[in-house]
């Protein structure tokens, strides 16, 4: 099996786990963090490509959203800075974010990024892939990513995946999942491992209170 195809095929399983835990209305505002302007796989943005009542969706991230308008001229998109969200709390009744938190940077930034999940968003799905699955999908290497990040860095930066390095990504175990969501005051959570293989390939949080 191609690794788009285990993409889409775990998307496919976040989507409906998000439309069974969440329960989304028409009504429902949706923050979705970290949409595409430029979409470099089928999958990205598969919020906007599934979900029927777009005009209810804003899209936020750091990059210009041109592109993104062009495909999605019913989704509000907003640009920021990566820090605060420019949205007064509880604006939205379900905040989407797939795969973002480990790109956002080191410890601290993460914790910034549930921070404003949770300030902004009632209700919230999250995903991030797990540290210890075989495969690490962005850079399509096997084990590498176990091991220390400036290893695993110096490793990289040898080949042509030398874009993952530096601040592009830092993978959470469980553990570390849960250690940042304390941090950041999130304390009633579910966590679903998605599998794939026999292993956790990644995590969906779901905040539903």
């Amino acid at each position: 099996m191609k690794a788009i195809d285990i993409s889409r095929n775990n998307r496919e399983k976040k989507y409906a786990l998000f439309l069974k835990e969440l329960k989304p209305t028409e009504n429902d505002r949706i923050l979705d963090v970290g949409f595409a302007n430029i979409e470099y796989s089928i999958v990205d943005n598969f919020l906007e490509k599934n979900y029927p009542y777009q005009n209810n969706i804003t899209a936020l991230g750091i990059d210009e959203y041109d592109n993104f308008k062009k495909s999605f001229p019913n989704v509000n998109a907003v640009r920021y800075d990566g820090k605060i969200f420019p949205f007064e709390d509880n604006s939205f009744d379900i905040g989407w974010s797939n795969a973002v938190l480990e790109h956002v940077g080191r410890e601290d930034a993460q914790i910034q990024f549930l921070k404003e999940l949770k300030r902004t968003c009632k209700k919230l799905y999250f995903t991030t892939p797990n540290r210890y699955f075989p495969f690490e999908l962005h850079t399509k290497f096997f084990l590498i990513h176990w091991l220390p990040k400036l290893i695993f860095d110096k490793i990289i930066s040898f080949t042509s995946a030398r874009w993952a390095t530096g601040d592009f990504m830092y993978l959470l175990s469980e553990r570390k999942l849960r250690s940042l969501m304390k941090k950041a005051g999130i304390t009633h959570y579910k966590i679903h491992r998605n599998r794939f293989g026999g292993f956790t390939m990644d995590f969906s949080v779901i905040v539903n209170q």
